[in-house]
């Protein structure tokens, strides 16, 4: 299966937010290496929130790398990989905000780096997803935390 949204995507908790969802489209990715998807739509209730246009974007999107990295060769006296490359995969948010009534609005990025030691995908594909499914689960389970930190400075 390859990075592919359903519509509508279900949001995720948030203060201030009741039962949201965002209607998506795919959109033109900004890399030839990526896919991207635009929030078309919302439901429930999020006053004051936008979908996607020109001006203010609502977009994800996910990168992977423009050369994939392999797995080196052992020195023949320790066994040893001196060196072992990452692949390294991106997905994106982008949202146009407003920082202050009547100013311009400024593009809000989300970045959540996956580098993926090469050849860990063949040795130990186990653990990669294992570490995968901790990290997307962290962020579910504690997104609203996160955007009140975002928005009040609290940790």
């Amino acid at each position: 299966m390859t990075f592919s949204l359903s519509t509508p995507v279900t949001g995720a908790a948030q203060t201030g937010l009741t039962s949201p969802t965002y209607t998506v489209a795919l959109d033109t990715s900004p890399d030839a290496n990526a896919k991207q998807y635009a929030v078309t739509a919302l439901g429930g209730t999020q006053t004051g929130v936008t979908a996607s246009s020109v001006s203010s974007p609502f977009t994800s999107a996910m990168f992977r790398p423009k050369v994939y990295q392999g797995l080196g060769k052992p020195n023949p006296t320790t066994g040893l990989i001196s060196r072992v490359p990452r692949n390294v995969y991106k997905v994106n948010t982008r949202k146009g905000v407003t920082p202050l009534a009547g100013q311009p609005i400024q593009n809000m990025v989300i970045t959540t780096t996956i580098e993926v030691p090469a050849g860990a995908d063949l040795a130990d594909p186990a653990n990669v997803r294992a570490a995968l499914s901790m990290h997307f689960g962290v962020m579910a389970q504690a997104t609203s935390g996160i955007g009140d930190t975002t928005v009040q400075g609290v940790l």
